[in-house]
């Protein structure tokens, strides 16, 4: 698949099926998300994309409005909800290029995150380009998504 064909097969919304990270050292596999976390992704035809993730089982507030949270609810919520947003490109047959423009996590903002893209059918999976830290260990990481 050329860049430009990957690039059209993309635009749409996704729904993630699925997380899993595996160890580098042991081959240990984690769903830091759940087994069936919660996810959308979306591209543009213009050349925008975004991302937000969950776990579904995250607790309510015990105050209904986002500005009254506990200091320890609003971590957990955002530990629990990565989302970004920005500027997209295909950088070769198999490598998409997410330009942070937004996050919930500052330190992605002004980054490039690369994904290997691998799509067959209604099915997309994005896989780190390399392994990075995650719950305390070098693990790599696969997200499935299939179309919506």
């Amino acid at each position: 698949m050329t860049p430009a064909e990957l690039h059209a097969a993309l635009v749409g919304t996704w729904r993630l099926v699925s997380y899993e990270a595996k160890s580098v050292d042991d081959g240990a596999l984690v769903r830091p998300f759940g087994e069936r976390p919660l996810g959308l992704i979306l591209y543009s035809a213009d050349g925008y994309m975004s991302a937000q993730i969950t776990r579904p089982d995250r607790p309510s507030f015990r105050e209904e409005r986002l500005e009254d949270g506990r200091p320890e609810e609003l971590a957990e919520a955002a530990r629990n909800y990565p989302a970004y947003a920005g500027p997209f490109h295909v950088r070769d047959s198999d490598t998409v290029v997410h330009e942070v423009a937004l996050s919930l996590f500052p330190n992605w903002m002004g980054t490039a995150q690369m994904r290997v893209a691998k799509l067959d059918g209604k099915v997309l999976q994005l896989a780190l380009a390399s392994p990075v830290r995650i719950w305390g260990k070098l693990r790599t990481g696969v997200l499935t998504w299939e179309r919506v």
